[in-house]
């Protein structure tokens, strides 16, 4: 008996629906997208940040900075700084003010693919990594140590997260013992994993140089490289409180000289390197980063520099750093009200949770210092995915996870729409008067529920029958699973081999080819790249 085939179902209008919001939006109608105007959140006044502002000028004319290295002592005597009896450094407030007439504004942070490229001023906020992490968190085995390929990984998940829109590094490859050698293949990681904007850093000058010859290879030559820079260093050039590094201060100078925009990086701790009073701790950081903009300036005036204010805190019962504290919300948001008070691209940090692991203080610790942080205006937000133990662990299941904490950030960010249209007055009307009393099948829901709603990756809004239907997984488990898909799948390959071969030549790269491409692909030297486990 021949089986009749079951004719197929014809698509209904309402499955017709379906695909068309499941369908990708353009960038000017998704919900969230990089770069929207922030500022609604100001724990400063305006008579704060005057006052803020003339402490800092004191501070740097009064007290100034010690242990500038030969190098930068002459530059900045030379642009107007004094030298004491102390052997500190004294600049003038004139200087200073000179310095911000001068200072570079409104520069683009470029990407690899130009559809990724940040403009971070104004109040444009925009979120990504970064950190010195020593540890992985796998929420099966615990801490283990980071590794190049650790870093590798993380890029390759940033480089296909919509909410995280750059990559600085994150982890230090703890495999990699020689200096020279980590910081090389640091970059090379970092601008191999993904085409978003990188930040790296590094602790010797002739790293940085070194690198450089490495980032005008993959730029196509030296001149296309200063066109469009792709990695920002950033750089603790000073030792709080008020000292400089001489080693980041010398790697400062190679980087302004190759083109390379500079994140000036102050990281004093609330009640161990900075004063315990916020204010004080805040202005003592704005005195350290415009020591930075002059120093940067006095070499090269509008260089691109970042005012990186990253205002930390102590737990004073212990002297530990405090990542997820409110009071890190408050520091990191009035950092951003200094930058805008400059006028400057600004750098802060937010979302390093003190939580050891993915769990609920987590959660709540990165949504707190995020919406806040988020909404103060900063242009630059670092540090906002995968970190734990206050920047002494990161998890790649974070990554995905904060990546929906930091989307749901910025649609508050973003804000509500008031307008006519929006006010919905003839919807109403609609609905009350013509049925069905209720809004779910009105044509502005089903207009609105993909630009204006937003909808979490790997958080779970079913109800607790189809959820236990689906095997009850909690967030970290949902985690594990998206990060096992990317690693399996996304292998970034926007380096030409060529050029990937002639940086081989060259310079130690610690990657396997084989590491970078799927499972079975044959690599240029014959062997085929092995299946390995998945991470997650």
């Amino acid at each position: 008996m021949t089986e009749t085939p079951t004719p197929a179902r014809r698509q209904s209008a309402r499955d017709a629906r379906r695909a068309q919001r499941a369908a990708p939006l353009p960038d000017h109608l998704r919900p969230v997208r990089p770069g929207m105007e922030s500022g609604r959140y100001k724990p400063l006044g305006p008579g704060d940040i005057e006052q803020i502002h003339r402490t800092a000028l004191r501070l740097l004319s009064e007290v100034g900075l010690a242990d500038a290295p030969d190098t930068g002592v002459e530059i900045l005597t030379r642009a107007g700084c004094t030298l004491n009896e102390h052997g500190r450094l004294l600049f003038p407030a004139s200087l200073v003010e000179d310095t911000l007439a001068k200072a570079a504004r409104r520069f683009a942070l470029h990407a690899q693919d130009p559809r990724f490229d940040m403009e971070p001023w104004n109040k444009r906020t925009y979120f990504g990594t970064a950190g010195a992490a020593v540890n992985i968190v796998d929420p099966r085995t615990g801490y283990r140590h980071s590794t190049i390929r650790d870093l590798y990984d993380i890029g390759r998940i940033v480089d296909v997260m919509e909410n995280i829109h750059f990559f600085q590094r994150a982890v230090v490859p703890r495999d990699i013992p020689d200096p020279f050698e980590m910081d090389f293949n640091t970059c090379y990681a970092s601008v191999s994993s993904t085409t978003k904007h990188v930040g790296s850093s590094w602790v010797q000058p002739e790293h940085v140089t070194a690198s450089l010859e490495m980032l005008h290879a993959i730029a196509g030559g030296e001149k296309q490289w200063r066109e469009r820079p792709f990695v920002s260093q950033s750089n603790c050039f000073v030792v709080p409180p008020m000292k400089f590094a001489t080693d980041a201060c010398r790697c400062l100078e190679v980087a302004v000289a190759g083109g390379m925009p500079v994140l000036l990086l102050s990281a004093g701790q609330a009640g161990a390197t900075a004063p315990a009073a916020l204010a004080g701790a805040l202005a003592q950081e704005v005195a350290e980063v415009l020591a930075g903009l002059v120093y940067v300036n006095a070499i090269k005036p509008g260089h691109p520099a970042i005012f990186g204010t990253w205002c930390f805190v102590s737990d004073l019962r212990t002297g530990a750093m405090s990542g997820g504290s409110p009071e890190q919300a408050l520091l990191s948001s009035a950092a951003g009200q200094m930058a805008h008070f400059y006028d400057l691209t600004g750098g802060t940090a937010s979302g390093m949770t003190d939580s050891k692991i993915p769990d609920g203080q987590a959660g709540a610790e990165k949504a707190l210092n995020h919406a806040l942080v988020g909404n103060s205006g900063a242009n630059l937000i670092y540090e906002s995915a995968g970190m734990h133990a206050s920047l002494l662990g990161f998890s790649l299941e974070s990554l995905v996870i904060d990546n929906d904490i930091i989307g749901a950030a910025q649609r508050t960010i973003k804000g509500i729409e008031v307008s006519e249209e929006r006010l919905s007055f003839d919807v109403i009307k609609d609905v009350c008067l013509n049925g069905p009393g209720h809004f779910l099948g009105s044509d502005q829901t089903l207009q609105l529920m993909q630009t204006e709603y937003l909808y979490p990756a790997v958080g779970d809004r079913r109800n607790p029958n189809d959820w236990t239907e689906q095997g009850s997984l909690d967030v970290v488990a949902r985690a594990m699973k998206k990060v096992q898909e990317i690693l399996t799948s996304h292998f970034p390959a926007h380096i030409a081999e060529t050029v990937d071969a002639e940086i081989r030549r060259r310079f130690p790269v610690r990657l396997e080819r084989a590491d970078m491409r799927p499972p079975g692909v044959a690599t240029p030297d014959g062997p085929a790249a092995s299946p390995r486990a998945a991470r997650a």
